[in-house]
């Protein structure tokens, strides 16, 4: 009777020797696994992170290059009209230049202040949207008119739904960059604009000095 269990013994025994490293595997992958997915989320929120940073880079200096843009053309205009407009009398040559040089200041002052004018959306969303994740609540615009409740409840079920959340995260980064292609547009018509407008001024008033 011994000899006949002590094989089943044995090989009991080496069974669960064998499970051992078995359970160790399957720990250390589970482990891994959830090692990896905590990697991932950091390197998203990362991503967010940075990405909405960048954005606001590049606002702020899309901001000051039409400041800049403002402030010269604004110069010019005061030089312009303070001592040119005075020697019409004396050479009517230079009135033609003078506008031209008014002109180009003035269509350039008027696409940097486009670049820089804030469009601000309706203010409101309803439940509905929130319901079917349609609305950014990351942005100003899409609440500075609701009432806190309606806020909060919008917030609420935005922070209980990972989808809702990334989804929004996507959608705030997405209108970001709309925005800046826009600015960075109009920045690049008035740079344009006051580039060949000043080199075709001056020529003008080479012109005029010599042909007068």
């Amino acid at each position: 009777m011994q000899t006949k269990n002590s094989p089943s013994k044995e090989t009991t025994n080496d069974e669960l020797m064998e499970q051992i490293p078995k359970q160790e595997e399957t720990k250390s992958g589970y482990a891994s696994q959830l090692k990896k997915s905590k990697h991932h989320l950091r390197g998203v929120q990362t991503m967010f992170k940075n990405s909405s940073s960048n954005h606001q880079r590049l606002s702020m200096m899309a901001d000051n290059k039409a400041f800049i843009m403002i402030t010269v053309n604004s110069i010019i205009i005061s030089i312009a009209i303070g001592l040119l407009i005075g020697k019409f009398v004396q050479n009517s040559a230079l009135i033609f230049p003078t506008i031209l040089l008014l002109g180009v200041c003035v269509v350039a002052i008027i696409y940097s202040v486009l670049a820089t004018r804030p469009n601000i959306p309706k203010g409101t969303f309803s439940r509905e949207q929130v319901e079917n994740k349609t609305v950014n609540l990351l942005f100003f615009g899409s609440f500075y008119k609701m009432e806190l409740k309606e806020f909060e409840y919008g917030i609420r079920q935005m922070m209980d739904d990972s989808e809702f959340l990334y989804g929004s995260l996507i959608k705030d980064i997405y209108w970001q960059g709309k925005i800046l292609g826009r600015k960075f547009r109009l920045l690049r018509i008035s740079y344009n604009v006051f580039m060949y407008g000043i080199a075709v001024s001056v020529a003008a008033y080479l012109a005029a000095a010599f042909f007068k």
